[in-house]
This record gives structure tokens, C-alpha cells and sequence, in this order.
């Protein structure tokens, strides 16, 4: 297993519109792709940003579920064109876990 962690930064007083908008028309589509670990939105220190983490199983699965998201009309339709404009920055790291680590390592119960 390996994560995705994605960090965007949202145009200032945009965080709640977007949380609503990403619950409402992004959770419901993008979660037949990809299964979420976590989400959170920041508070302290860099502001503006929500914080997420998918799981896939390899990076073929991720390529094959993000072009299945990327053909979802409802992705397409429903959630990007209100949810990109109030984007100001993205970005993406893939993290693997460690073997002692709660979630994902070797000893995952």
C-alpha cells in the first residue's frame, strides 16, 4: 500500500465554501476511485489549506482509479468547475508507510 497526501492551498475566506462543496459533489465521486485515510483543514501556521490522504494499492492502481476519475462526468460536471476556481496552489506527495507505522505498515491489524 502506498498513500497520496494532497495539500491545496484555497483562496482566502474560500475554506468553508470549499469543505461544502468537496462534501457535497467531490466525496460522493471521487471516493468510487480511491479510499480516503484523512482530511483536515489547517488552523495554525500555513492557512487556506486542506490536507487529504488516499490509499491505493500501487501506483498502476492509482494511474488506472485517476483516469476513471478524470472520465466521471460528475467529477467533471458537478465538482471541478466550482472547486479549481478557488484553488490557489496544489500539491501532491506519495508516501509509503513505515513497517512500525499505525496505518499501512507491515503490522496493520
Amino acid at each position: 500500500m502506498f498513500y497520496e497526501m494532497r495539500t491545496y492551498t484555497i483562496k482566502v475566506g474560500k475554506v468553508p465554501e470549499y469543505l461544502k462543496h468537496f462534501e457535497e459533489k467531490g466525496l460522493p465521486v471521487i471516493t468510487k476511485y480511491a479510499k480516503l485515510v484523512a482530511w483536515w483543514y489547517t488552523d495554525i501556521g500555513e492557512l487556506n489549506q486542506v490536507i487529504h490522504v488516499w490509499e491505493y494499492e500501487s501506483m498502476d492502481d492509482r494511474a488506472v482509479k485517476r483516469r476513471q476519475l478524470y472520465q466521471d462526468p460528475d467529477w467533471i460536471e458537478k465538482f471541478v468547475p466550482t472547486a479549481f476556481p478557488m484553488l490557489e496552489k496544489q500539491e501532491s506527495k506519495l508516501l509509503y508507510a513505515a513497517d512500525f507505522s499505525p496505518i499501512g505498515g507491515k503490522n496493520k491489524s
